[in-house]
């Protein structure tokens, strides 16, 4: 009872919300990185539950399907990647751009390695449930495409092929998640040491920028 002598549930309500949230983020987490290291058939509602620290019965008091979890996991990602890759398209200071778009995206494949292998897991299997998302997926690349179009037009870079150029951007910057094991080897690194992510962006930076024509000190001249 409140002062005023009637029942206050907020406090109450608050938390429950609060809890329910933690948990559905929990098992998100979870299905997110039990899907990446066994895919769709290979992991079960109790593995999902066991890495959420949750029965299978409270499990499935969150969720109606492994299907339908794997698909909720899958949309997260796009719309975690549509937030954190974000492009200004006003710019006008493609090496300033590129270059953070190039040192994010390795920083985030190295810090979450398992949402990139399980995007990877998906298109190889032919992406069964991304295709019905498609659109989301294409209106990110669109509007890089006009981005860099309209750098093209103005003389700002070298002509690229916007569609190939983003791709390949992807393919160099997601490899150090999806073949982790090789690069560590092949950089020789120890079991306690972390793949070098400012090494790796700089030397990617560099590439890329070459290809437009730019060079990393061209972002602090136009500035």
């Amino acid at each position: 009872m409140n002062a005023s002598g009637t029942r206050d549930d907020a406090g109450p309500m608050s938390e429950t919300r609060r809890r329910r949230q933690e948990i559905r983020r929990a098992i998100l987490q979870a299905a997110i990185r039990e899907f990446a290291r066994n895919g769709l058939e290979g992991t079960s509602t109790q593995t999902l539950a066991d890495a959420a620290g949750l029965s299978k019965a409270q499990l499935h008091y969150y969720i109606s399907s492994k299907l339908e979890l794997y698909e909720e996991a899958l949309l997260h990602i796009i719309a975690e990647w549509r937030h954190i890759f974000f492009v200004d398209s006003d710019s006008t200071d493609p090496a300033r751009v590129i270059g953070s778009y190039i040192t994010r995206k390795v920083r985030h494949s190295i810090e979450h390695p398992e949402v990139t292998r399980l995007f990877a897991r998906e298109l190889a299997r032919g992406a069964p449930v991304l295709r019905r998302h498609w659109d989301a997926l294409k209106e990110n690349v669109d509007r890089a495409s006009a981005l860099i179009e309209g750098w093209i037009e103005r003389g700002l870079i070298e002509p690229v092929d916007p569609i190939l150029f983003q791709m390949h951007i992807w393919a160099v910057t997601q490899h150090y998640a999806e073949y982790e094991a090789q690069a560590r080897h092949l950089l020789a690194l120890r079991e306690v040491e972390s793949l070098d992510a400012d090494r790796i962006a700089a030397e990617a930076t560099r590439m890329f920028l070459m290809r437009c024509g730019l060079t990393p000190d061209d972002s602090a001249a136009a500035g």
